[in-house]
């Protein structure tokens, strides 16, 4: 029995190419989706921090109020934390292109860009030590060398592990910004 009420397809067939109304190319926009290994260690994190306020609730009515202090804190970290992971990645938009990282954020006006490019290489496995061969989209600048240039995404990251015609699509995505606003 078709239950037409749960699927999406209607809302696609009559759908163009044409921008929707609310889509701003100048705010900065990610162009590929999170991966499923950095929802899945977010959704756990988030599910830590939901038990760890239950039982900040559960203390702040029994024992002292400094305990459920201590595991509030320790829940908002842990949702801070969340939140961070799913922000880290590449971001674009008209002004230049943005990485994103843990602890760190690094913008690059398009101007100092010479080229991003899709390049075979080794490549870390989810940010571990060991190195495997992949592939990386890699941004050289201007005042830099070519091989001096770090990785701004790659096949074996958090996003794309196991998913790598989402990589191609999101580094296409990224090269197709970077040749359409750079300047020259």
């Amino acid at each position: 029995m078709p239950l037409p009420f749960l699927t999406a397809d209607r809302a696609f067939e009559t759908a163009d190419d044409v921008a929707l109304p609310f889509d701003d190319r100048d705010r900065w926009r990610r162009p590929y989706r999170p991966g499923p290994w950095r929802v899945g260690l977010a959704a756990l994190l988030l599910l830590l921090a939901s038990f760890v306020l239950f039982a900040g609730v559960v203390i702040a009515f029994t024992a002292a109020p400094a305990e459920a202090g201590v595991c509030l804190v320790v829940a908002l970290l842990a949702i801070a934390v969340a939140l961070r992971m799913l922000r880290v990645g590449v971001w674009v938009s008209p002004r230049g292109l943005r990485r994103v990282g843990f602890l760190a954020t690094r913008t690059t006006p398009w101007d100092r860009v010479a080229a991003v490019r899709t390049v075979q290489q080794p490549v870390r496995w989810l940010g571990l030590p060991r190195t495997v061969q992949g592939q990386a989209l890699t941004l050289v600048l201007k005042e830099r060398a070519a091989r001096d240039s770090a990785p701004l995404m790659t096949t074996h990251n958090a996003d794309f592990l196991g998913r790598s015609p989402a990589f191609d699509r999101a580094a296409d995505t990224v090269e197709a910004w970077a040749a359409e606003n750079r300047p020259g």
